[in-house]
């Protein structure tokens, strides 16, 4: 079977495209294969109803590499991008709030009102985070070094990241080091003494993660969060115009501008092999489709458990792979709202709600929704992040009755395996077909406590559980990230010890998706470096 193509990609999510359109614009025939009928995976915009658009998954692409916006180019191709200077609004229960803007002279001054020892700390804070984050950024951009037989290349990396690590000073490099495996919750408390600020600051640490601020090593997380952009303490919020569907649309067309070919219904089944060496795929339908290098953009344990041949893997490999912590606890919950909802706590200021609208009442309330999901169930009290992305841009209500808003909800503790709960009494335990709305009305309540009256607002509602993300979206375990972040699959762990270089199992066999360095969500940044990596291999060889 003569190769067609340089390369066939996996999926069509937003490191698959980069991935793609870096590898076409570099000179290889370039093939995508998505199962679904649309591209963009996480990143995509949904129709709620008639005139009414919404972030299916992700809601904010502000963590995209700006290296990436830049040589891929997309701005010609599309892509608008919109960032309010209020980064993340905190409403509580009792008509309390905390405002993270832009400008963080800004912010301490809304800190003063409830704390000046707050406020006084705050921009040293925010200094450590950006230096911190710095760094971090250096180490995602590099590949993993090569832990059996390191080369010239890895010695230079090395070298860039010492100088790297040099350049943070003393006291910069002994934080890092001491930081990276704290719990978040030491961090900000390190600080800060508001509950509610540490909390808002905290839930980076444990957002799309099953963990709780008291894990170990989620102030690396949140340390990650900040890397390679703007994002600080406060964190980055941007919103594409269009949703987040119109940043994949953006990525196919620089994609196809190079050269690359995307087809959608084509499930791919099976990679195949021979002599330890990828050498194409099947699809859906038994074409078989030859090609000189696999990218595969799917998590890298269906990667390796389900389309690769467990004898070519090998039984070593595919345990390990098996093993892949990757547990979901993300639901996402879509609204559609006859008008734009009342926060007691905003005070009648709409600019309060156009960045991220995070309702976490403290450390502790969001270390008990994280037990409760330990246990197979959701809590009482659920851990939410929000969007109002139509008071951003309209335009994803623009066929819609005036003044409708969509709001766009990712509940965190919602865990992938149910093992608790009772819809109703003398009912089995549920399965999540079964407890989808009843979760959904626990978002509301939830939602309903710091903005009242938003239950009847609702004209359209959608609620995708973590099964849903893994049937619909081909998230194993539900998990939007591919794998968790924690510290044992950072790095040259990410995925796995030996397997950390974009390559897995066989040769010319890449995983360019989020489960690879550095993982992360909205990035770019594996499918760049993939695409890196492959180049470099490829290119101009014709064998």
């Amino acid at each position: 079977m003569a190769a067609s193509w340089d390369a066939i990609v996996v999926g069509g999510g937003h490191n698959a495209l980069v991935t793609a359109a870096y590898l076409a614009k570099g000179g290889l025939r370039t093939l995508v294969l998505e199962r679904r009928e649309r591209i963009g995976g996480a990143a995509a915009t949904t129709e709620l109803g008639p005139g009414i658009r919404v972030p299916t998954l992700a809601h904010t692409v502000g963590r995209l590499r700006a290296s990436v916006q830049k040589d891929l180019d997309l701005g010609r191709h599309g892509l608008s991008l919109v960032a309010p200077d209020v980064r993340v609004f905190a409403p509580s229960p009792d008509g309390t709030q905390v405002t993270l803007w832009s400008d963080v002279a800004r912010t301490a001054a809304g800190l003063t009102e409830r704390s000046t020892k707050d406020a006084s700390a705050y921009a040293a804070f925010d200094a450590r985070v950006r230096s911190l984050g710095r760094f971090l950024d250096e180490l995602g951009r590099s590949t993993p070094p090569d832990i059996k037989a390191p080369g010239l290349g890895d010695a230079i990396a090395a070298l860039k990241l010492g100088r790297s690590f040099k350049g943070l000073g003393r006291d910069g490099s002994r934080t890092v080091l001491r930081v990276l495996p704290m719990a978040v919750a030491d961090l900000v408390a390190e600080s800060f003494e508001m509950d509610a600020l540490r909390g808002v600051l905290a839930w980076r640490g444990v957002r799309f993660n099953s963990v709780g601020p008291w894990s170990a090593g989620t102030a690396a997380i949140l340390l990650s969060d900040g890397a390679g952009n703007d994002g600080g303490a406060a964190g980055e919020t941007v919103f594409a115009k269009g949703g987040p569907g119109a940043l994949s649309e953006a990525l196919a067309a620089a994609a196809r501008a190079a050269g690359a070919e995307i087809r959608t219904g084509a499930e791919v089944v099976h990679i195949s092999s021979k002599d330890g060496r990828a050498t194409g795929v099947v699809v859906a339908g038994g074409e078989e489709i030859a090609a000189r290098a696999v990218v595969s953009g799917v998590d890298p344990k269906r990667t390796v458990v389900d389309l690769l041949d467990p004898v070519a893997v090998g039984p070593s490999l595919g345990w390990r792979a098996g093993n892949i912590r990757q547990p979901g606890v993300v639901a996402k919950v879509n609204l559609a709202l006859a008008s734009l909802p009342v926060f007691p706590s905003a005070g009648g200021d709409e600019s309060l709600l156009r960045g991220r609208i995070v309702v976490a009442p403290g450390i502790d309330a969001m270390e008990r929704a994280f037990d409760a999901a330990k246990y197979g169930r959701w809590g009482t009290s659920l851990i939410l992040e929000a969007t109002i992305p139509s008071l951003a841009d309209p335009s994803l209500v623009e066929g819609a009755p005036a003044g409708t808003h969509v709001m766009s909800v990712i509940a965190q503790y919602a865990p992938y395996e149910l093992r608790g709960h009772r819809p109703t009494e003398g009912d089995p335990i549920a399965t999540w077909e079964v407890a989808r709305e009843n979760f959904g009305d626990g978002v509301m309540r939830a939602l309903e406590e710091v903005a009242p009256g938003i239950g009847k607002l609702v004209t359209h509602r959608q609620v995708l559980t973590p099964v849903d993300l893994e049937q619909q979206f081909g998230l194993t375990g539900g998990h939007p990230l591919h794998a968790e972040q924690g510290l044992d699959q950072f790095f040259v762990w990410r995925p796995l010890l030996g397997h950390a270089r974009y390559r897995i199992a066989l040769e010319r066999l890449y995983l360019c998706g989020s489960g690879a360095h550095p993982g992360g969500g909205i990035t770019g940044g594996p499918g760049q470096n993939a695409a890196r990596e492959i180049l470099g291999e490829l290119r101009g060889r014709r064998a």
